[in-house]
């Protein structure tokens, strides 16, 4: 296939700014003195392209020193997973809380009443689960996306849902829209103020369909709902939604055997603040506050995991992902991320396209 140089550059450039996306190491010198790290603060400002005026900067300084300590101190013991200094750097965690993990999808559900999910679990006598998948490696899963300062995390974990079941129904990988989820899905959802996944599957199937990225581009901001935009062709339709039982990990492990599965989990620690790699195990409660997508899962030799991907950008974790412990004691799992699985049911085409989106 041949390439113009405009396509070239274009692909150069996009290299690049991954690069510079990456997190800043830390090391023994950066926390010798004051000046050593106020040196270290000027080069994650300029790497993340931070600014901040002088009276705020100095704020932000004792905030990111602090961090600094905490994520040193950690990596030098013994852990599952590792910690880097990111895009988040400078934020307290009550900060970072409000900002990134703030969806309140725990809070949606208590006033959710009676559920609108299609009865039973259609996964419930699959018997040949895998020891482990990953959808990312059958096509299933579009690239990392960043929901920025933007509360909508719930869009882009449904969103994760309803390109994963049309891709393994159609295959076609089509990226979809979670603008129009938080521009034109308001009876019940709250766009950048939080939301819930059965909700927005719902809505999904209600109003015909989600159109594409493409046609109705993500702003990280609350939007009047565009009908235009939003009846765009292509759509990708879904016939409903069901729940999986909740608080049990082998059920949760069928579904995600057959297709990406929206949860919802406790984002809040500084432990996810800060993730960068491994397995994590770290410490969270059960306030579901964040909503995420499970793509696979597998093992590292004993170690269980499940594969998360996530919206906060490349520049988190594994490159937009993190992998969960799987098999704890508790029947809620890691995080609660077994609490309120969700995912879409696909069985009709695609209106007019016939499913050749």
């Amino acid at each position: 296939m041949k390439m113009n140089k405009k396509v070239v550059i274009v692909f150069a450039l996009s290299f690049a700014l991954l690069g510079l996306a990456q997190c800043i190491d830390i090391h023994e010198k950066d926390l010798e003195t004051e000046d050593s790290l106020w040196d270290l603060y000027e080069r994650w400002s300029s790497h993340h392209t931070v600014t901040r005026d002088f009276s705020e900067k100095q704020k932000r300084f004792n905030v990111f020193k602090e961090n600094v300590k905490m994520i040193h101190q950690f990596n030098k013991e013994d852990h599952s997973y590792k910690l880097k200094l990111n895009k988040f750097g400078d934020m307290t965690n009550q900060e970072f809380k409000s900002t990134y993990a703030g969806s309140k999808v725990r809070h949606h559900s208590m006033l959710r009443g009676t559920s609108h999910a299609t009865p039973g679990f259609i996964y419930e006598n699959f018997e040949n689960v895998p020891s482990s998948i990953d959808w990312r490696t059958k096509g299933a899963v579009t690239p990392i996306k960043d929901q920025g300062q933007c509360g909508s995390c719930w869009a882009f974990s449904t969103v994760v849902g309803v390109e994963g079941i049309n891709q393994i129904k159609t295959k076609k990988l089509v990226s979809l829209s979670e603008q129009e989820l938080v521009d034109c899905d308001t009876s019940m959802n709250e766009g950048c103020n939080g939301g819930l996944m059965d909700y927005a599957y719902e809505f999904v199937k209600s109003n015909g369909g989600l159109t594409t990225e493409e046609n109705y581009p993500y702003t990280a901001e609350d939007g009047s709902c565009d009908s235009s935009k939003m009846k765009a062709s292509p759509m990708v339709t879904i016939d409903g939604h069901q729940d999986v039982p909740a608080n049990n990990e082998d059920a949760l492990m069928k579904a995600a055997a057959n297709q990406p599965i929206s949860v919802a989990i406790d984002a809040s620690g500084w432990g996810f603040q800060f993730y960068s790699e491994g397995i994590f195990s770290g410490s969270c409660g059960t306030e579901l506050d964040h909503g995420v997508g499970v793509v696979g899962y597998g093992a590292s030799g004993s170690n269980k995991y499940w594969i998360v991907k996530n919206s906060w950008g490349t520049s988190w974790g594994e490159k937009g992902y993190i992998r969960m412990k799987r098999g704890i004691s508790a029947k809620h799992g890691l995080c609660g991320i077994a609490m309120e699985p969700s995912f879409p049911l696909k069985t009709s085409a695609n209106p007019e396209t016939k499913d050749e989106l």
